[in-house]
């Protein structure tokens, strides 16, 4: 999860020997990774792949850098727009961005540890552009309204407000957020929906598939923190869901917990799920993030890709 430690390895590792991002970039191409492919049976197959990570321009921006997350449909328009949800906790802030024509499978994006922003409503219009209705959240609704850390504001404050949230009000909103985008004329209710997050939203996608398990039929971490806990852990919550699953997991987050991803895999053996467990070797947490520091265009458009067949093949065409 985001963290002083995962600062402290961005320093190291990016500035180790002086190095700029790009010759680092040559550091970390083709290392192997595990993966769990989906189930043709009740047991799990694994196989070894390679994957090469490379990272952009620290100076690179947002807009040149959304172009790396998926080619959409270049004939897609799209419709987008601020919307509130109403939950039993208060009026959620969020953005909603779906094709502009037909109805689509609807999918909720969790963003990071930092919340609804730019980065992320750029993220949820290019899956939008290929072709899912995408409600982007605020899950800080409760405390503040997007965008939560204003431009130049010490990023640290939302490692408070990230502790106003638990297990039930991810699944109270969970619950609310799909009634709402059930509930949409752009949005295909006969089809699943599917939910996607990053950092410390990585759990919260397990927490949806398990809190409406007959509407969420795909779930995607990406670096996401605390999947696997001591205490009231999601992993357990596996077993009750109906979904597929996508775990991109950060290399330094798997050097620091390399148990995590075993836990995993022996879960999703053990429940009979269809999942992909890969470790994105060279790929620092929060490599996902357009905006982030850590953030890698060879991974990110790698773990995109991964998401688009995810999505494609439980929600479109399962």
């Amino acid at each position: 999860m985001c963290d002083d430690n995962t600062e402290a390895d961005l320093d190291r590792l990016i500035h180790q020997e002086k190095l700029t991002r790009r010759t680092f970039n040559t550091l970390t191409a083709g290392a192997a990774v595990s993966v769990i492919l989906p189930n043709t049976s009740s047991a799990a197959a694994f196989t070894e792949q390679e994957v090469t990570a490379s990272t952009p321009d620290e100076d690179a921006t947002v807009a040149e850098q959304e172009t790396a997350i998926g080619t959409p449909d270049e004939d897609a328009t799209v419709t987008e727009k601020e919307v509130t949800v109403g939950t039993p906790d208060g009026d959620a802030d969020a953005y909603f961005v779906h094709p502009a024509k037909g109805r689509s499978p609807g999918v909720i994006l969790w963003p990071d540890i930092f919340g609804l922003r730019p980065a992320f409503r750029q993220m949820g219009k290019r899956l939008a552009e290929s072709g899912y209705a995408v409600l982007v959240v605020n899950p800080y609704y409760r405390t503040a309204t997007s965008p939560v850390v204003a431009e130049g504001e010490d990023r640290r404050k939302v490692f408070k407000m990230a502790q106003t949230l638990s297990a039930e009000t991810t699944t109270t909103d969970a619950k609310a957020f799909v009634t709402w985008l059930d509930n949409q004329e752009s949005v295909d209710s006969t089809r699943r929906i599917g939910t996607m997050g990053y950092c410390m939203t990585g759990p919260f996608t397990i927490r949806t598939a398990a809190a409406v398990p007959d509407r969420v039929g795909a779930a995607a971490s990406f670096h996401g923190g605390g999947l696997v806990t001591d205490s009231d852990s999601p992993h357990l919550l596996i077993k009750d869901t109906e979904a597929e699953f996508l775990i991109a997991i950060a290399d330094n987050d798997d050097q620091r917990s390399p148990e995590v991803k075993e836990i995993l895999k022996q879960t999703f053996e053990d429940t009979g799920k269809t999942a992909e467990v890969e470790v994105y070797k060279g790929a620092m947490h929060g490599w996902c993030a357009l905006d982030s520091r850590a953030y890698n265009q060879e991974a990110a458009d790698r773990a995109w890709a991964r998401l688009l067949v995810l999505l494609e093949r439980t929600l479109v065409q399962g």
